[in-house]
């Protein structure tokens, strides 16, 4: 095969780069095109974008200085007359100064709204919450465990300790009829159907909340942690619900339990660069392509947290939805440590010594997760902590002084907390760490006693508690932290723009 410089136009250059295994081979010729425009067209490229980021950064100038000047002009055309009752003298206006006046007022009141930054509301979420008949208790977990015959006894007091200590109750839910088969391997075809389950159950519950459809939604992004197909998740939420042609879509992969901030600020980031339209956003964990029935400790572990969920959340930037929105989003930061090897690998996919692939759980996570948690809340903004707090927590270092080191009172920064419901001892050791209340730790223990870990959809649980408790009122601050796989640590702070009153559907009233 040999391509020449005859099908590119006179004056662009080419270079050729001939290939062969040995001699004799078949050889062919590539062309690899190069500068693209010449020295004087770049330079006028290059003019032409200044000039562009110089007309948008003086955007408020351009903008203003036309109504400055017409304002001039219409106070010029003004007369004045002295009042003699009041001995002063008074600003007479014409029919036409007032109608110019008030163009003006709507032209710059138009003009705010156009150039100032459009907040992003979410409208509306709901949580999933699976048949009764998908409830698993403790015992009946090791119960069906057993009667699998895929454990060894070993493993199996293993899983037994572990979920006395759990802080999980009784009322969580498995696809035990999927993962309790004997001899279980792995199916696509089951983890669809759990993922078709909670993922289309989430979704009908939050269009019957807000009352809008498919056709509606411009933006759809989902996050799963562990099960990654082809077609994409997105792609079959896409297809289930008839989406329109030109919705865009993302599929969010690998990111762990901390992934559905990120859908959040990747939802943020999108609706700004298309104004006045909806964003979708689905967060869930699939049980059933997560389930290991190995021998190797460090993944056994995430059988004994990981449970079925699935939340869903509607976001917005259009002006007119403030009315009927819960919260407007405040601020979204993320803090990553993966270029350390350690926390890499500390929540790690690989193979156990018989070659099952599934999730692997350091035991040294948790202080792991601490250190990341307390290292994300101390960095430059953006940040939820106050400014002040973090000089004070700087001040020691800076001293020398071997005193404890300054807490920020997360108390008064924030009125709730909603912090991922990992298992009993990660919220023990971050409540310690960040010197919270009981109080504010309730949504978290509870969710946790209640559904069990449901990964990056848990803070949504969280919220929904609170919701139910109706304890959400005007102005209200709600931090939620999900730390995920890499190690990370992301936040987002809502403010609550209405008093929340306890929602028609929600998963703690359910059955």
């Amino acid at each position: 095969m040999k391509t020449t410089n005859d099908e590119y136009p006179p004056g662009e250059q080419t270079s050729n780069v001939k290939c062969g295994i040995q001699d004799g081979s078949q050889n062919f010729t590539v062309a690899n095109r190069h500068g693209l425009r010449n020295t004087g067209s770049s330079c006028d490229w290059m003019q032409a974008r200044l000039s562009y980021m110089y007309r948008v950064n003086l955007r408020w100038f351009w903008a203003i200085a036309p109504l400055v000047v017409i304002l001039g002009v219409v106070l010029g055309d003004c007369t004045w007359e002295w009042d003699i009752s009041l001995k002063s003298y008074n600003l007479v206006f014409t029919n036409k100064n007032v109608v110019i006046l008030i163009a003006l007022l709507s032209v710059v009141l138009y003009g705010f709204g156009y150039l100032t930054t459009r907040p992003t509301y979410l409208v509306d979420y709901a949580c999933y919450c699976p048949r009764s008949e998908f409830k698993v208790s403790k015992d009946k977990y090791i119960e069906l465990a057993r009667k699998s015959g895929n454990f060894e006894e070993s493993t199996l007091n293993l899983q037994q300790r572990i979920l006395q200590n759990s802080g999980i109750g009784d009322e969580s839910y498995l696809p035990h009829q999927t993962i309790f088969q004997p001899g279980f391997k792995k199916s696509l075809n089951n983890s669809r159907e759990e993922a078709a389950s909670v993922i289309f159950g989430a979704i009908d519950d939050l269009f019957s909340n807000t009352g809008i459809c498919s056709k509606d939604i411009k933006i759809l992004i989902l996050n799963c942690g562990m099960f990654s197909t082809t077609p994409s998740l997105a792609a079959m939420v896409m297809n289930h619900y008839k989406f329109k042609h030109n919705t865009i879509s993302y599929n969010l992969g690998g990111m762990g339990c901390g992934a559905g901030v990120i859908a959040i600020g990747l939802a943020r980031d999108m609706l700004a660069g298309h104004p006045g339209t909806c964003a979708l956003v689905i967060s869930t964990e699939i049980v059933s392509y997560a389930w290991y029935t190995g021998k190797d400790v460090d993944m056994i572990v995430p059988n004994c947290f990981l449970r079925m969920g699935a939340a869903t959340m509607l976001l917005a930037n259009r002006r007119n939805d403030w009315w009927r929105a819960k919260y407007r989003l405040k601020q979204v930061f993320r803090y990553q440590k993966s270029t350390n090897d350690e926390r890499m690998q500390s929540v790690y996919l690989k193979q156990d010594a018989e070659g099952t692939q599934s999730l692997s759980i350091s035991k040294d996570v948790i202080e792991l997760g601490g250190n990341v948690l307390r290292e994300s809340i101390t960095t430059p903004n953006p940040n939820p902590v106050r400014f002040l707090d973090r000089i004070k927590f700087f001040t020691p270092m800076l001293s020398h002084n071997k005193s404890k080191p300054y807490n920020t009172n997360y108390n008064l920064v924030f009125d709730h907390i909603c912090i991922l419901a990992n298992s009993k001892k990660v919220l023990d050791e971050i409540q310690k760490n960040l010197d919270i209340t009981d109080e504010y730790m309730e949504a978290s223990r509870k969710t946790l006693e209640r559904f069990g870990n449901t990964s990056s959809s848990s803070v949504w649980y969280e919220l929904a508690y609170l919701e139910m408790q109706g304890k959400i009122k005007r102005g209200d601050r709600v931090w939620q932290i999900a730390l995920g796989s890499g190690l990370k640590c992301n936040s987002v702070v809502w403010e609550a723009v209405r008093n929340v009153g306890k929602p028609n559907k929600n998963p703690w009233v359910q059955d």
